[in-house]
């Protein structure tokens, strides 16, 4: 039976990253996202449904990470799910994790967060693989295809 597992994410950090590194020297950070879902109901109202997942950073991917994310930054995470399981005061304990394979910045330059400050243009196209290739993404790949959207100061409304 073939099986796939993939995860990707948009969301914002919940907390400021806490940049580790292994005892080989290999970077690691767990990022903490809020992921918004906005839907309708049953009776027609629409109802907002935040989820909170634990994404896992290695490598130069968990580096930029810590250099450039901050608490409420919005940010892509696209990787795979897995199931970790430990002991904690004598019971078992569970939970699935994200391991981020991916990552993509999806605020302004100096916007703190990256929600509504900056140089007020389109955002930085950055995207960031776990095998630490670093570049400039193409419109294409922000915008599934098709010419990117127009500079926000031409939306017409």
């Amino acid at each position: 039976m073939a099986s796939y597992n993939r995860v990707i994410l948009v969301g914002n950090l919940t907390r400021d990253i806490e940049l580790k590194y292994t005892s080989s020297g290999l970077a690691v950070t767990e990022l903490g996202m809020a992921v918004n879902d906005r839907r309708k109901s049953a009776s027609g109202e629409w109802v907002e449904e935040t989820t909170f997942v634990s994404v896992t950073l290695f490598g130069r991917t968990a580096e930029v990470a810590g250099e450039y994310l901050s608490k409420g930054a919005p940010v892509l995470i696209e990787g795979r799910l897995k199931y970790d399981t430990w002991e904690s005061e004598g019971q078992k304990r569970s939970r699935l994790v994200v391991i981020g394979e991916r990552m993509q910045m999806l605020g302004s330059r100096g916007g703190g967060g990256g929600g509504g400050g900056g140089g007020g243009g389109r955002p930085p196209a950055r995207s960031v693989r776990e095998d630490d290739s670093y570049r400039q993404a193409a419109p294409s790949e922000m915008s599934g295809g098709g010419p990117p959207p127009p500079p926000e100061d031409e939306i017409p409304f």
